[in-house]
């Protein structure tokens, strides 16, 4: 108990989700490939995962955000989206790794040093599409807000900010949404969200040290709701659990859990699906 926390910062998540992503490209059947993934989430990666308990056993709702929100964005640039704005990137590949049209505009953000790793890692790998590489920290309003425009000025817009909002404070993320919606005028945003259920599950599970320098702060009671004020709607939701039974990579003993919401009241089912999902919000 006495050992260092295997996450000195936020951005270590980065490199623990990359390996998660790099153990289910290399399964026979796998839900994706991301042959940069070892690579990417590296030494430092791998050890994290070693850290965390029950580390590999976990990687799960980490491997079902990744291939729905695939799902989701390919979706979404079918439909029509001509600039990914993604916000804290981290070592997402997905300009080189999905089938996306060289038209298609992707502007990779995260802070400098992140942004500096990612390219060293990937240097002399090709992408799909443009993309455009912005070392930025969203918590300055004024840089912020200048990227958005830059963003709006090549619509329709999509976000993505996977992994980054439970970081924030629900303050920071009512100021996000609002600048998405009337600066950037974004058409889209994917996210992942948790619900105070969640972050009760987190604070009793064994991974409280090993998150202690990764804060987690927004759980919102009211869900997408949360959003509605700031222009946004809730036009899809991915329940992880429900995701993660239709992908065939859920808990062990899932059959015991599918069982007894059987015989739970509707009610307290749908807060179980509501605990984590993947959301599709569009502008108002």
């Amino acid at each position: 108990m006495n050992e260092p926390s295997p996450i000195r910062h936020v951005s270590d998540t980065a490199l623990w989700v990359t390996i998660y992503r790099a153990m289910e490209s290399e399964r026979p059947d796998r839900l994706f490939s991301d042959p940069y993934a070892r690579r990417l989430g590296g030494e430092r990666g791998e050890a994290i995962v070693r850290a965390m308990p029950k580390g590999a056993a976990t990687a799960w709702p980490m491997i079902v955000r990744t291939a729905v929100m695939d799902e989701i964005v390919l979706r979404c640039v079918a439909d029509g989206a001509a600039t990914v704005l993604n916000l804290a990137a981290g070592l997402d590949a997905r300009p080189w790794r999905l089938d996306l049209p060289s038209s298609l505009r992707w502007l990779h953000v995260d802070m400098p040093d992140m942004v500096r790793y990612f390219r060293e890692q990937m240097t002399g790998e090709a992408p799909r599409c443009e993309v455009e590489f912005v070392g930025a920290d969203l918590r300055e309003a004024d840089a912020r807000r200048a990227l958005f425009e830059r963003a709006a000025a090549h619509g329709p817009v999509l976000v993505i900010s996977e992994g980054l909002l439970l970081y924030l404070t629900p303050a920071d993320v009512g100021e996000l949404a609002r600048d998405l919606h009337d600066v950037a005028r974004a058409r889209w945003w994917l996210m992942d969200l948790g619900s105070p259920r969640l972050r009760k599950f987190i604070e009793r599970s064994r991974w409280t040290r090993q998150l202690e320098h990764a804060s987690m702060h927004f759980f919102p009671e009211e869900g997408t709701a949360f959003f509605a004020p700031y222009g946004w709607r809730e036009s899809e939701f991915r329940s992880t659990w429900g995701e993660s039974l239709r992908l065939k990579r859920s808990v062990r003993g899932a059959w015991f859990f599918k069982l007894l919401s059987r015989l739970q009241p509707a009610a307290q089912v749908e807060a179980g699906r509501r605990m984590s999902g993947i959301a599709l919000l569009e502008s108002r």
